[in-house]
């Protein structure tokens, strides 16, 4: 294993461990509960937005394996304190990365999602992939809730 696998694999590790965001998400605005039944993961992320469309809160629970936990704690991580604008280009270049089926995605993508770029890796596994975006779908879920599409165009 190269160092720089090394150094994700510790990434990824440290955020399942450290789990930046998770609190109680049934207090927020919006919540989303999903589960990856392939491996048993399961989350519920709540948010809150603010009146000018920023990401006033977010909080989330859930179980599962390292790579769902760990991208739980780097989605919060990303995103807390964005506005909408930012939170679709997180969502798209976060989708990009893992469907590009271990093919790799450029500097500017991996740069942009910081400690997320760590899960690049998993892109080549098909059912990691549904892992790494779990809380994913679950924020775009939740923003939905809230009248807001972050998969689609700006609204």
């Amino acid at each position: 294993m190269s160092s720089l696998e090394q150094m994700y694999q510790q990434v990824i590790l440290d955020h399942a461990r450290e789990r930046h965001g998770c609190g109680n998400p049934t207090e927020l605005s919006a919540s989303s509960h999903q589960v990856n039944p392939t491996c048993g993961d399961e989350t519920t992320l709540g948010v809150t937005l603010s009146d000018s469309g920023v990401i006033e809160s977010l909080a989330w629970d859930g179980d599962g394996c390292s790579i769902s936990q760990a991208s739980l704690s780097m989605l919060s991580d990303m995103v807390a304190g964005a506005d909408l604008a930012r939170v679709r280009e997180l969502y798209s270049a976060m989708e990009t990365m893992m469907h590009s089926r271990g093919q790799g995605v450029d500097d500017d993508t991996l740069d942009l999602l910081e400690d997320a770029a760590a899960l690049e890796g998993t892109s080549q596994f098909p059912n990691r992939v549904k892992c790494a975006l779990l809380g994913w779908y679950a924020l775009r879920d939740a923003l939905a809730q809230l009248g807001t599409d972050i998969a689609g165009e700006n609204e």
